[in-house]
């Protein structure tokens, strides 16, 4: 299943850096990390459909549209995988395994509750990670149904709640120095870059490669996020005026969404 929208907006804010100043240490050096309670999810479904043998992931982009026979099928226009297999363990459930250049990346059981209304998943995904895999679990709400005879996970679906998420997608350190700041993530991704706007080199996530920074108040910054030249995500950070939290707010330009979490500092 391709429900991790919410979580790559997570990622793309776990790559935002806080603004310099000319003093030896900035407030904002140190660790980071996102408290999942405080998350308001995208309004947006992902939807999906699994009928006649085919599955259909309609609010991926591009969309994923692939046989369910438990066999690698080629998909393209994916940073992230580019073989996705399907398989329909019952009415209820199905298995996903995606690979990259012939390499499991990522593996995800997907079921849905007896009475039709809940989506329960459980993943781990090393796709943009240098590390150890990226884990978790959460639900999603039915908002709409799935044609007559289809599997029991069509239909439209909305994030509701992250049970668990490994530490190393939620974390993040940085550091300033004059007037740049550098990047690290305990999943291997990392930049250094002027706080003027101008953009640097994003590494180690195959679906980001280029960051820019810029403040926008004294407490306030925005950083955009781009793929190959084109903005995939725009993210908004207000550091609170005692310095131990973040209001973080995320634009995900590719699946048109929006997010907003708080992060805590360590």
């Amino acid at each position: 299943m391709k429900n991790t929208r919410w979580l790559m907006a997570v990622a793309f804010w776990v790559g935002l850096l806080m603004p310099a100043t000319a003093r030896a240490q900035s407030p904002f050096d140190g660790t980071w990390k996102v408290d999942l309670k405080t998350a308001k999810f995208p309004e947006k479904p992902d939807v999906y459909l699994l009928q006649d043998g085919m599955y259909h992931c309609k609010t991926c982009v591009p969309s994923v549209d692939v046989k369910a026979d438990g066999q690698d099928h080629e998909v393209s226009g994916h940073p992230y995988y580019d073989m996705v297999s399907i398989k329909v363990a019952d009415d209820r459930t199905i298995e996903e395994t995606d690979k990259k250049n012939g390499k499991t990346v990522t593996t995800s059981k997907t079921w849905v509750s007896a009475d039709g209304n809940t989506l329960m998943f459980e993943f781990t995904d090393s796709s943009a990670t240098n590390a150890d895999p990226v884990t978790g679990k959460g639900e999603e709400t039915r908002v709409a149904k799935g044609p007559a005879a289809s599997h029991a996970i069509s239909g439209s679906w909305r994030m509701s709640k992250m049970d668990t998420l490994s530490d190393n997608a939620i974390s993040i350190t940085y550091k300033v120095s004059g007037d740049s700041l550098s990047m690290s993530n305990p999943t291997g991704q990392s930049y250094t870059a002027k706080l003027d706007g101008t953009e640097a080199p994003y590494k180690g996530d195959p679906g980001t490669t280029s960051v820019s920074v810029k403040k926008v108040n004294k407490n306030t910054l925005e950083e955009t996020d781009k793929r190959d030249g084109k903005v995939i995500a725009v993210a908004r950070i207000t550091v609170s005026a005692d310095g131990k939290s973040l209001a973080v707010a995320v634009e995900d330009k590719l699946h048109g969404t929006s997010s907003h979490f708080t992060a805590t500092k360590q």
